[in-house]
């Protein structure tokens, strides 16, 4: 749970801006959309070395 302090003079507006930064930086929406599902570990340790050759592959392209 998230919990912003709000000071006397505060602006809302500010307050609010600080609660979305630090809601974005919890990682709480990522976290949710990992746990909406579940994938087995031999598909994620799949999808990961998919990941890493593609991101080779690309590299190797900018090379050239």
């Amino acid at each position: 749970m998230l919990i912003i302090n709000v000071k006397d003079s505060e602006n809302i507006d500010r307050a609010l801006k600080r609660y979305k930064r630090k809601f974005q930086n919890a990682g709480i929406m990522k976290e949710l959309r990992r746990r909406k599902e579940y994938v087995k570990p031999s598909i994620r340790r799949r999808n990961e070395l998919l990941k890493a050759a593609y991101r080779l592959k690309k590299q190797n392209m900018q090379e050239v």
